[in-house]
């Protein structure tokens, strides 16, 4: 019996997780290691943190699932990985220290044939002073990255609308907390569902709500910004981004890396180099993301950390790390099978994985300071791959070290989006895109580097009944209800 190991229970853990437990049966193991009770449908947090849905609504328990699933499942964060074993056992294994309230704190070292690495990230608050959350949580601002914080966001946010409805101005900044920020999308979609719920609550007149982003460019998203058809005509994210803001009428602060938050006050620098402050009542300000800190060790006790993970601390894979400057960059650079290429047993999937470079064409101030986006690889991606590393892993299992790899590169991979710009039966409004490929290939398609036939976008009531819908379908199909393999990734 082989023993499959999975290192995270998020969107891309839990697919590999549930997929490769079902494929192989009872005649092996798939073990999920994860420091989560509860599972969380982390897209619709952004409705959490404005009060139009409950903690209860986004998450789950994960232990009666898994064990529906045959799945076994240890409530516990990994440590160290040693893909060696050790003195006396050339079994690999993982060192993991549990967090569950009965064995809080204690250590454990398992055993695994396989190793899947889906940790997702460490949510690098302590990058930027000020922007720290857990025990400061809400010192100086509020995040949407767990349904704990939305809970907590949405109270402040209330409490800032009873200002208004009393006569006072309310300040709101939203965005990325600092200049190597991924995950616009989900500030995105928060700042326009904050204009909503104030202009329902009818004291948008004293609300000022501004966007501050390290993207260089509206619309960049962590991709370069792409080339959609809308209503018939190609245009480009930067224009549909900046007509939604206007019409919004919130203002935006763009190639901003924020250095310092204070109570009140967030200070900045721009592209220019020039340094500026912005001051607040209410900030959710997205931080970078990190690997988690896992630790590798050979045999010989020997830290090999810097083998196994990127400086950043994401698992390497089979990219290209040694592509280089900016213009020697293809696609091709981008990972296909996810697989370690020090340790063929082991494999990352998701946001996990470190990625060759970033998508977007590299900034830096003329200070030196960097202010770019980092690739996304959550959601749609983080599904793909999962279930792609879940059946390369199967096949290994069963048909031996020759088995084939499946492929998911995120360079021939297309992806959809639905972002909501507010919540409402008749007055919800979202906009629905899709992207092929994720990462541009330039080569194939000049230009734009994506196929604009398969690359376009819409805004309207639609776009947001396909995300409360979506909501629902993910959450079912997680929970491995009736019909759960049906529902695409």
């Amino acid at each position: 019996m082989a023993r499959l190991i999975v290192l995270g229970g998020g969107v891309a853990g839990h697919t590999t997780a549930t997929f490769a437990a079902k494929w192989l049966g009872s005649s092996h193991e798939v073990m999920v290691v994860t420091p989560n009770a509860k599972w969380n449908w982390i897209p619709s947090n952004i409705w959490v943190g404005v009060g139009e849905l409950s903690k209860e609504d986004v998450t789950f328990d994960l232990a009666p699932v898994y064990s529906k699933a045959g799945i076994s499942y240890k409530q516990a964060k990994a440590v160290a990985i040693h893909p060696e074993g050790k003195d006396g056992s050339d079994k690999p294994y993982v060192v993991i220290e549990h967090t569950s309230k009965a064995k809080a704190g204690e250590t454990e070292e398992v055993e695994y044939d396989y190793l899947v690495n889906a940790t997702g990230p460490k949510l690098n608050f302590g990058a930027t002073p000020g922007l720290g959350v857990g025990s400061n949580l809400g010192e100086h601002t509020v995040s949407v990255c767990t349904a704990d914080h939305a809970e907590h966001a949405a109270h402040e946010l209330k409490i800032c609308i009873d200002k208004m409805k009393s006569g006072e101005t309310q300040k709101f900044l939203i965005g990325t907390g600092h200049g190597m920020c991924t995950c616009q999308g989900a500030a995105f979609e928060y700042i326009f569902n904050i204009e909503h719920e104030i202009a329902k609550a009818g004291v948008r007149d004293k609300a000022e709500i501004k966007w501050i982003s390290n993207e260089s460019f509206l619309g960049d998203f962590g991709m370069g910004g792409l080339h959609m058809k809308v209503g018939g005509y190609v245009v480009s994210s930067k224009l549909f981004a900046e007509s939604l803001y206007a019409e919004r009428d919130i203002e935006w602060i763009i190639g901003a890396h924020v250095n310092k938050v204070e109570s009140g006050k967030a200070s900045y620098e721009l592209l220019d180099g020039s340094m500026h402050e912005e001051e607040f009542d209410f900030s959710m300000l997205i931080p970078p993301f990190a690997g988690v800190g896992l630790k590798a060790y050979d045999k010989a006790g020997e830290d090999i950390t810097a083998t196994i993970f990127a400086p950043n601390g994401f698992m390497k894979v089979d990219a290209n790390y040694a592509a280089g400057t900016y213009e020697n960059w293809k696609a091709s650079d981008w990972p296909r099978t996810y697989q370690n290429p020090t340790y063929s047993n082991m494999f990352a999937a998701g946001i996990a994985f470190a990625p060759p470079h970033i998508i977007s064409k590299p900034m830096s101030s003329v200070n030196g300071t960097p202010i770019n986006p980092t690739p996304p690889r959550t959601g749609m991606p983080s599904g793909i791959i999962g279930k792609a590393v879940a059946h390369s892993i199967c096949d290994l299992i069963t048909k031996g070290d020759g088995a084939h790899l499946h492929e998911a590169s995120m360079a021939e991979m297309g992806a959809a989006c639905v972002a909501s710009a507010g919540k409402g039966i008749l007055d919800g409004t979202a906009a629905a895109m899709t992207v092929f490929p994720v990462v541009p290939d330039f080569e194939k398609y000049p230009g734009t580097g994506r196929d604009t036939e398969y690359t376009f976008g819409e805004i309207g009531l639609a776009g947001h009944w396909i995300k409360h819908i979506l909501h629902y379908l993910f959450m079912w199909k997680a929970q491995l209800k009736p019909g759960w393999t049906l529902i695409p990734e």
